[in-house]
């Protein structure tokens, strides 16, 4: 018994250097890649392009939530739904960007909820 408490205590120590994990770092990088493939399937992306894509989208995001929270704000209620998220997509996005927004949102949205039942 001793044994494998010595030999536990080994293999935590490596050395009395601390084991650190990484930190995860979220990105669009993989969905950016997908619609990519979907889009032109023999072209690459730049790393450098990828950052660019990536901060594109988190900021895109970061306007359409807040768009939406103010919103809620405005008409007093608690829960942010669907039709807050689409208004906020038709304020911020212009003209026809925003009505292929609203399609595909609308899309995904009856997709996901005939898929519930």
């Amino acid at each position: 018994m001793v044994a494998k408490k010595s030999a536990s205590k080994e293999k935590g120590d490596r050395e009395g250097k601390k084991i650190r994990k990484k930190t995860r770092k979220e990105t669009y990088a993989t969905y950016i890649l997908k619609i990519l493939r979907q889009v032109h399937p023999n072209f690459g992306i730049s790393k450098k392009s990828m950052l660019i894509m990536n901060s594109f989208v988190e900021d895109t995001f970061d306007r359409i939530a807040s768009e939406a929270g103010r919103l809620c704000k405005y008409n007093k209620k608690d829960t942010l739904s669907a039709r807050e998220v689409q208004t906020a997509v038709r304020l911020v996005l212009p003209g026809e960007l925003a009505k292929h927004a609203v399609s595909e949102g609308t899309k995904a949205v009856t997709k996901f909820t005939g898929g519930a039942k």
